[in-house]
């Protein structure tokens, strides 16, 4: 055996840190309704990992929960070695969060809201001043921070909101909605300097989501629904599962055209929120027939590879639906 190779099985032998993440069986209930059930998941260390659902889906309830703000009702959960439940102090030591909702003062400046939040973990004078310049420099936001926060722009706000969470150094960064409020070209940013983070220092990223092109940049990714884990995978090998290209059809009578699909061409169907949907290899193949056969009754079709929006169709039966939100910050 080489020395390499010696060198490598030692380091997998006596790495035995724990996961980032270990859920087992959770579960949580608002009365009757069953907010979780059964959510069980996995998250290594030096993860971007998503939770990628709907509004219902039961992710603003495992946030509380990985946040500790909630005690699971049913299962257990530790992260970095830590129980949840009852390990709590450990836990916010070493976790940074980005809630959904701003937690800025918008009168202070950067800087201050950084100090502010340095005093909740104890910290003070050259250490504090020191984080406080380190997270500004991580984050590009050294030449803001005399600013008054509410000056600054949306996706600006939102690296604010990071900085702070990362003045304590944490080992894991859990973010609520990160995008939420933000235009296209501020996601974007946003999400490269959380793949910064995680390639230069180490950081392991937990976040909810419901962007699709956010969830598009994660490792991996767990998709609920209704309360429970239907899927868990990179977003690649999500949607080959698929099975082929997809084809959606608006018709006027759109359960009618698929039963005729089916009788005379064989081809199976699904209709989900009043449209009929084809998944199959090579789908383009046949558009002909379905307009030369049935273009009366088709009132538009449409083409494309699979995407997670088809991904969750195919789990779950009907389409990834979402309420509107404000109007995007810059």
């Amino acid at each position: 055996m080489s020395s390499t190779s010696a060198a490598d099985s030692i380091a997998a032998r006596t790495d035995v840190r724990p996961a980032a993440v270990e859920a087992q069986s959770l579960g949580f209930r608002y009365g009757d309704r069953a907010a979780l059930s059964d959510v069980s998941f996995t998250i290594g260390r030096g993860e971007i990992f998503g939770f990628l659902g709907p509004n219902g889906g039961g992710k603003t309830t495992l946030f509380r929960i990985l946040s500790t703000l909630a005690r699971p009702q049913s299962g257990s959960a530790a992260m970095l070695g830590h129980d949840l439940a009852s390990d709590t102090i450990a836990v916010r030591r070493k976790l940074g969060v980005v809630f959904q909702h701003p937690s800025l003062d918008g009168k202070l400046t950067v800087a201050e809201n950084l100090a502010h939040h340095g005093h909740l973990y104890g910290m003070r004078g050259g250490p504090l001043s020191d984080a406080i310049t380190r997270a500004l420099n991580r984050l590009g936001l050294a030449s803001r921070a005399g600013d008054i926060v509410e000056t600054l722009s949306g996706g600006l706000q939102r690296r604010v909101e990071l900085a702070k969470a990362l003045l304590h150094q944490p080992e894991l960064l859990l973010l609520d909605e990160p995008s939420t409020g933000l235009d296209p070209a501020a996601r974007r940013d946003f999400s490269n300097y959380l793949a910064h983070l995680r390639e230069h220092e180490g950081v392991t990223v937990v976040l909810t989501t419901h962007y699709l092109e956010e969830a598009e940049r994660c490792d991996r990714i767990a998709i609920l629904d209704g309360g429970r884990l239907v899927a868990m995978a990179p977003p690649g090998e999500l949607k080959s599962s698929v099975g082929g290209d997809v084809l959606v059809l608006h018709a006027s009578a759109p359960d009618v055209l698929a039963r005729k699909l089916m009788q005379r061409l064989k081809l199976k169907s699904q209709v989900v929120d009043g449209t009929l949907r084809i998944e199959r290899p090579r789908a383009h193949e046949i558009v002909r027939d379905l307009v030369d056969g049935f273009g009366d009754e088709i009132e538009s079709l449409s083409f494309g590879k699979p995407t997670l929006e088809d991904v969750f169709v195919h789990l779950t039966g009907h389409r990834f639906v979402i309420d509107p939100e404000p109007a995007a910050k810059k």
